[in-house]
């Protein structure tokens, strides 16, 4: 229990600090936003702070911090010491920095910061990634809720019946302007996901259960090592590239630079918080991480979320989980399938303002989701933790572009730069163990991370110097 309430702490005074640090380097004016200049009552809509912030913790939150947690909790409390570090040395910068620059470039997506910052090549490999991504996230937060409502309702209410009606809310959320219902429902089921959180720590602390406390022993009961595994298993609380694509959508709405450390860099320590707390009532209510890691095989993320829930909670946890597990997720995959369109519009250069324009490119992108449904979850899941980690290296590199050559000392662009070698190495060395990968060895793979890693952070310092000569 002291680990994690020391860890909670080192989360406030990362935000408290590093976060201060985060926005210095970055050194947000007073000029007027791009929801104040180019409102445009669809997608640029001036919001008031405390709802931008609410708005963007749903966004990038949904139940990836509860589902990436739990599994992530199989390998031990290990994972307490990632969530921390990574979300304040790395996702919460992340945020900010991809949903500031968007802010500083009209609200563009991270597909056409992308191009901006690192070149043509960049942006359609990026256009490419990050809508396949997007569609991925999508499908993925379709099929949870569906099948946990259908559980719950009559068996001529089946899981394929819910999956209709969840696609067309979607429809409807990607389509209409965005304070209709995202802004109007996204406040609620914020208060919702974090009343989730602090009920189960409830549960932890008055409920009796022991938590283990941080140690570097990795207690996978299938063995998978730490290095890849967990750094990709547990993306949403602690970095997460499908952040880079969510950002841009609030930068459009937040009427001050001021106020982005609250909303972007507070809403990604609000989702490790809320990480932390599961990940440890994953491993308190189980007991052992072989159990743990059981029950996610037998009952699924959701079966586990509400058991869980109900366990610690009775019947009020089952209520909570229940909303949470069906509203949290919808609500990442609509912004999902919005982020998406968004992007294409980038694309295709079709005005959004008009409803036609939008269907346009709606109709199909649902139709690809209603498609990808049919897959296995868990092998979604495997492909979309990848791809999004795959992501955030990418941003981070776009971000370190831009602290290059916009910050008042461009050695600042470090904040950026290591934990992009760190994810860089992250990403290709799962890609090259995995099972949806190449399947190689640990030690074709973990060498070849190092050294992929290493090309770019050389190559990232040659352009540092470059441009240190060029200001001299």
């Amino acid at each position: 229990m002291i680990s994690l309430l020391l860890s909670f702490v080192v989360l406030i005074i990362g935000y408290l600090l590093y976060g201060k640090l985060t926005e210095k380097v970055f050194s947000p004016d007073d000029r007027v936003t791009p929801a104040t200049i180019m409102e445009d009552g669809v997608d640029y809509v001036p919001m008031k702070t405390w709802k931008a912030y609410l708005v963007q913790l749903l966004n990038i939150a949904g139940t990836g911090p509860i589902f990436g947690a739990l599994m992530g909790a199989c390998f031990g409390p290990i994972v307490f010491l990632w969530i921390i570090l990574g979300a304040v040395f790395a996702g919460a910068v992340h945020d900010y920095m991809v949903g500031m620059i968007s802010e500083r470039n009209e609200g563009k997506s991270i597909a056409e910061l992308s191009g901006i910052y690192l070149g043509n090549v960049a942006k359609w490999v990026m256009r490419l990634f990050s809508v396949l991504l997007l569609i991925l996230t999508g499908t993925v937060f379709v099929n949870s809720p569906a099948a946990l409502i259908s559980k719950l309702t009559p068996k001529s209410l089946n899981e394929n019946f819910w999956i209709i009606v969840i696609l067309l809310y979607y429809v409807l959320a990607t389509l209409l302007p965005i304070d209709k219902i995202i802004g109007k429902l996204y406040p609620i089921f914020g208060v919702i996901l974090i009343t989730m959180a602090v009920c189960i720590m409830g549960g932890i602390i008055f409920g009796g259960y022991r938590i283990p406390e941080i140690s570097l022993t990795n207690l996978h009961p299938e063995g998978l090592p730490v290095w890849p595994y967990m750094f990709v298993t547990v993306a949403c609380g602690a970095i997460s590239g499908f952040h880079a694509t969510q950002s841009p959508m609030i930068s459009k709405c937040i009427t001050s630079e001021k106020e982005g450390r609250k909303i972007f860099y507070g809403a990604m320590i609000s989702e490790s918080v809320i990480a932390l707390v599961w990940a440890a009532g994953g491993v308190a209510f189980y007991g052992t991480t072989q159990l743990l890691n059981s029950n996610l095989s037998e009952l699924g993320q959701s079966g586990v979320v509400y058991d869980i829930s109900t366990g610690m909670l009775g019947p009020i946890g089952g209520i909570l989980a229940i909303v949470g597990v069906v509203a949290c997720p919808i609500t990442s995959g609509d912004t999902a399938f919005r982020s998406a369109r968004l992007i294409l519009s980038e694309v295709t250069k079709l005005n959004q303002k008009s409803i036609k324009n939008r269907l346009i490119i709606t109709i199909p992108l649902l139709t690809i989701g209603a498609v990808l449904t049919k897959l296995d979850f868990n092998v979604l899941w495997r492909y979309f933790s990848w791809s999004n980690q795959t992501l955030a290296m990418i941003s981070l590199w776009v971000a370190t572009a831009y602290l290059i050559k916009n910050s008042r000392n461009s050695l600042f662009s470090l904040m950026t730069a290591i934990p992009g070698s760190f994810m860089s190495a992250v990403s290709l060395t799962y890609i090259l163990m995995a099972k949806e990968g190449f399947q190689l060895s640990s030690s074709i793979a973990y060498p070849a991370g190092i050294i992929f890693a290493t090309i770019l952070f050389c190559f990232y310092l040659f352009k540092l110097s470059r441009s240190k000569r060029s200001t001299d």
